[in-house]
């Protein structure tokens, strides 16, 4: 099996969520707060998909040893230096989900359930339990359960999947469609802070991250069918537990919609 194989095996999932219907149901600010306080939960499960594979593929504890493949090192920890502390719209170093909450906030969408959300985290210790007592959407849940999942499992290349064809290939393209309509839908809203968001990632996942993930899909997998085979499974299944999320959000954007 190759990347290529994987691509063909997952153009109808890739497919559904570049055409989604909720793009278009992004209408009014409402609507976009909805879509901007469920979305949150998804940018900030991906640093643990990212910190995950840190942990696996580099050497992340004391005493320092040399571990696993340089060029895997190399790429990890390339991304994780732009995840984690890139430069924002005002040139001050933050993570990706810091800028995302910035943003949020700029454009008067609410970061109180995300916030709760990791403050209930710090408490419990356990990311299972979390999830199971929040008051997320079902769909958000089965989201950041699959996340948690794959990471508790601790195969490199499970998780390297979900990272990278779950997220890293797909994020170009699909940002790139909500883009559209965020320009298009409020022109007379700053959304200077959530458009630099979602341009910092088109370029870096289109130009770097991306080719980078899937160079590392192909070093974890190498020769073993079998990891071939288990990267090909969970990338479908980080690809409908997406579709899930969008889906989560377009309900309850109609729902607000049928109240008024």
């Amino acid at each position: 099996m190759t990347i290529s194989t994987i691509n063909t095996s997952i153009e109808n999932q890739k497919q559904q969520l570049l055409q989604h219907s909720l793009y278009e149901k992004v209408k009014t600010i409402d609507d976009l707060h909805r879509f901007l306080e469920n979305h949150v939960f998804a940018v900030w499960d991906f640093m643990s998909l990212l910190k995950a594979l840190q942990n696996k593929l580099t050497c992340t504890t004391t005493p320092w040893l040399p571990n696993g493949n340089p060029e895997i090192r190399y790429l990890i920890n390339e991304i994780v230096v732009a995840e984690e502390t890139d430069l924002s719209i005002e040139g001050k170093r933050l993570s990706h989900f810091e800028m995302y909450l910035d943003a949020m906030q700029q454009c008067g969408a609410s970061t109180s359930q995300i916030t709760t959300f990791l403050e209930n985290v710090k408490a419990t210790q356990n990311i299972f339990v979390s999830i199971k007592g929040s008051n997320l959407h079902p769909n958000v849940k089965a989201f950041l359960d699959f996340t948690f999942r794959i990471i508790e499992e601790g195969k490199p290349h499970k998780i390297a999947a979900a990272f990278t064809f779950g997220r890293e290939d797909l994020i170009p393209t699909m940002f790139t469609e909500i883009l559209k309509n965020f320009q298009i839908n409020f022109p007379e809203t700053d959304l200077s802070k959530l458009v630099y968001y979602f341009e910092r990632h088109i370029e870096l996942d289109a130009d770097e991250h991306g080719p980078m993930a899937m160079q590392m899909i192909s070093e974890l997998c190498g020769e073993s069918e079998q990891n071939w085979k288990e990267v090909q499974e969970v990338s479908v299944m980080a690809l409908n537990s997406r579709i899930g999320l969008w889906n989560a959000i377009e309900e309850q954007i109609v729902q607000k919609m049928e109240l008024v």
